[in-house]
């Protein structure tokens, strides 16, 4: 399995006069059910990964929004030159980039793939550390929240912006150069299971680079083609 995707934050804010964003985060779930989404957060922001495609799409159904309403205040004869700022505050926060933020804001946040989360957090933990700034993760399945705490001042909000410049960095290389190989355990029993587990442990001394994380029903394996497939081969022998 080769990693790929694209993260993006969107800011939703723009729409709160017109809509519940809970309610907008749904209907964008709906409306683009490949793309996975991150919380919404209390500024607006929402992190979105997928394909290009996909964010494309999602991003031109929020420019249509963004759109219908600003015909309805013209109807309603609210100031163009408002509309345009609105509109414009929109299209600038809709614009897909893989930054979260600036480095103004007390708090960014980056949407990462799980496992590539697990193999920097093993392999290359100071990218996770910073100092003035506090890093942590929440987890929901496939996709891994990392937020990045200033301490308030400027600097601390400098710092925050480097962190994440390097978090999302150290990202994308890895995405380019791990793969991720699938042992399933099917109808195997408990002492089976826990035999594969043990063999792994052991295996991983031929292959310290590599990252072993097991669950109920397989265990995957994380690391370089080189790496992955040295590893799986030895445990088929």
């Amino acid at each position: 399995q080769v990693f790929l995707g694209v993260t993006s934050t969107l800011n939703v804010a723009v729409f709160r006069d017109h809509f519940v964003l809970e309610d907008l985060v749904e209907e964008m779930k709906e409306q683009s059910p490949a793309l996975r989404f991150g919380p919404l957060q209390p500024d607006g922001q929402i992190a979105v990964q997928g394909s290009f495609p996909a964010l494309r799409e999602l991003r031109e159904f929020l420019l249509l929004k963004a759109k219908s309403l600003s015909e309805g205040d013209k109807r309603e004869g609210k100031s163009p030159q408002r509309l345009r700022r609105k509109l414009q505050e929109h299209r600038s926060a809709t614009e897909m980039r893989n930054s979260t933020g600036d480095a103004r804001r007390e708090q960014q946040v980056v949407l990462l793939d799980t496992d590539i989360y697990h193999y920097m957090k093993s392999f290359h933990p100071r990218t996770l550390q910073a100092n003035e700034v506090v890093i942590s993760a929440v987890t929901d399945g496939d996709i891994t929240t990392v937020s990045i705490q200033s301490a308030g001042r400027k600097a601390g909000a400098a710092q925050a912006s480097r962190a994440r410049e390097r978090i999302e960095s150290s990202s994308v290389e890895l995405q380019k150069v791990l793969r991720k190989e699938r042992i399933c355990f099917q109808e195997r029993s408990r002492a089976e299971k826990q035999r594969y587990k043990q063999l792994c442990e052991r295996l991983k001394a031929c292959c310290p680079r590599v990252l072993i994380l097991p669950y109920d029903t397989h265990i995957d394996v994380v690391g370089t083609s080189t790496d992955v497939f040295r590893f799986t081969e030895d445990l088929k022998r």
